[in-house]
């Protein structure tokens, strides 16, 4: 009884919150962190809280078709973790060889139109594994309507750091002049290329951290952070729907600072605009002729 009344609750609260959004973040980022955590306290190995963690990802892909998200950003692997323990490794890898196959010949994800790809230095990665990234980007390569960024053998730093040896590459051949030099150039150099900016980045664990994860989009954004307490085998769509209500107050703030800050800017000059006015009104006659903006100036209102 008490499970079903705890359902019905959550039930409830999940409706209440869906109610609550008036839009979502184009692009969500995920920090997946837990797993080995959720494992212990279980009593089970690291490898069950890897295996809870791929159905968490799962069920998030579907809450994000639901919602209407375009773009969702996965952290499966970091650099730093090639440095855990080598059967650890092995079946993250084994994990992520078979995720990849799945959802590449998965009718949801062909139905869907979803586009898997891979960002990080896959060349690190076993061949098995970057085989299945092959094959995964092929077979989804052409779809637009979702896009699915499978972040593995990630780091931030690293990615900033490819970037700009090879802007400076393209220099050195003269392919590229340096005065041209501007932020497109460097993100179409960042892995996988055209990548939406982050709207929200989401860590689960406890920890309130970023971890070096797309310094460039999430950070160069101003992105809403979400951190919460659950494992990521324990996140649920009451957690997600939480994280997309703090996205829409993050925004919301944004553009009321934005329009005091505007505001601000225009009673600060209101007293100078109009001293201007005057003093070009006084020397009219020694100007060759009234340029026709000078007419068209207003004073701005108080």
């Amino acid at each position: 009884m008490r499970e079903w009344l705890e359902r019905q609750i959550r039930s409830v609260y999940e409706r209440v919150l869906r109610r609550e959004l008036s839009g979502v973040p184009e692009h969500v980022a995920i920090i997946q962190d837990g797993n080995r955590r959720y494992a212990r306290a279980q009593g089970a190995e690291a490898t069950t809280g890897h295996e809870a963690g791929a159905e968490t990802t799962e069920q998030v892909l579907d809450w994000c078709a639901e919602l209407g998200i375009e773009e969702l950003t996965i952290y499966a692997f970091s650099t730093e973790n090639f440095n855990r323990p080598r059967e650890e490794r092995e079946h993250l890898f084994d994990l992520l060889e078979e995720k990849l196959y799945e959802f590449a010949d998965s009718d949801r994800v062909h139905e869907d139109e979803v586009r898997v790809r891979a960002i990080g230095e896959t060349r690190r990665l076993p061949e098995r594994v970057q085989r299945a990234i092959e094959y995964a980007e092929r077979r989804t390569g052409h779809y637009r309507a979702f896009t699915l960024n499978v972040a593995v053998a990630y780091g931030g730093r690293a990615e900033l750091l490819k970037a700009t040896r090879e802007v400076a590459r393209a220099v050195e051949r003269g392919e590229l002049d340096p005065g041209t030099v501007d932020a497109e150039t460097v993100e179409s150099m960042l892995y996988g290329g055209e990548v939406r900016d982050v709207d929200l980045i989401v860590r689960t664990g406890g920890d309130e951290r970023t971890s070096n994860f797309l310094p460039w989009h999430a950070n160069g954004n101003e992105a809403a952070a979400f951190f919460c307490t659950p494992y990521w085998p324990e996140f649920s769509k009451i957690d997600f729907l939480r994280a997309i209500r703090t996205y829409e107050a993050r925004k919301a703030s944004w553009r009321r600072t934005r329009a005091r800050r505007a505001l601000a800017l225009v009673r600060a000059l209101g007293d100078e605009v109009r001293e201007a006015r005057r003093v070009l009104d006084r020397f009219r006659d020694s100007l060759p002729e009234a340029p026709p903006e000078v007419d068209e100036v207003e004073e701005p209102a108080d």
